[in-house]
């Protein structure tokens, strides 16, 4: 089974490009982030006409999360208990035996800004809430844009950056909390020492210098096995005159 995670930046602008990036890659399952758009314009249709099934928690102009499967899945939770407030960032669903949450967590702005330790309290409830599904599921997944540098790794220049919003220790805890529910990085645990990123500013000629981060994550519990797990990187380029996401996408093959 090939799984995928993709915050796109807003699907309205992007649309043509993820159909692209869908043909040619043909996953069976995609958690998409960002869709900046209500559930009722979401293009469910288009997508049922590729062979997915669709679930979507969308939110006008911000936020959004959807789940295609080319398997017949049930959603079992669409928000995050208790944080609704921060928008609609969080959907699961049982696809086989195979619980699937894709999450777009919150970004915190900076560090004097409220939506920091707002940021702190979501991750808080994201741990409390994955527990149990952890516990209960044979096979776990959970993937999406998560808005945190785990390591120095995972950053361009964390020399510079430590301490700053998404590498600061509080952040780099809350990570940690859910690796300690069971679940492991697919991608850090296929490429210990690779320094690649899935997020680059349009900003600055950033992908072109390489200057990223990676906030991009596919985790995993112990007994859901992958063969490989990529960042698409190609996916991050203009193709056919088709501007990209300042993401890119991140494709795990599971065994």
């Amino acid at each position: 089974m090939k799984i995928a995670t993709w915050n796109v930046n807003g699907l309205r602008a992007r649309m043509d490009y993820v159909l692209h990036w869908l043909q040619a890659r043909q996953p069976d399952v995609v958690g998409f982030q960002e869709l900046k758009m209500a559930d009722e314009v979401f293009p469910t249709e288009t997508f049922e006409a590729l062979g997915y099934n669709v679930h979507v928690h969308g939110q006008k102009a911000w936020n959004g999360v959807a789940i295609l499967s080319k398997q017949p899945a049930s959603v079992t939770q669409t928000g995050l208990p208790g944080e609704q407030e921060l928008g609609s960032r969080l959907i699961t669903a049982q696809i086989g035996e195979l619980s699937f949450t894709t999450v777009y967590c919150p970004n915190g702005k900076n560090l004097e800004h409220a939506d920091y330790a707002r940021k702190l309290q979501w991750f808080d409830a994201l741990s409390a809430y994955m527990q149990p599904v952890v516990a209960a599921s044979k096979h776990t997944v959970i993937c999406g844009d998560f808005n945190i540098c785990p390591t120095g790794l995972d950053s361009w220049d964390d020399g510079v950056q430590l301490g700053g919003m998404f590498h600061t220790d509080a952040e780099r805890e809350r990570m940690t909390n859910l690796y300690s529910l069971g679940l492991r990085d697919l991608y850090r645990a296929q490429h210990p020492d690779a320094q690649m990123f899935s997020w680059w500013d349009y900003r600055a000629g950033s992908f072109q210098r390489n200057h990223g981060l990676r906030i991009d994550f596919m985790l995993a519990c112990a007994n859901t096995q992958a063969s490989s797990t990529e960042i698409d990187r190609d996916y991050r380029k203009k193709i056919d005159g088709l501007t990209a996401s300042d993401h890119a996408p991140v494709i795990t093959v599971l065994a």
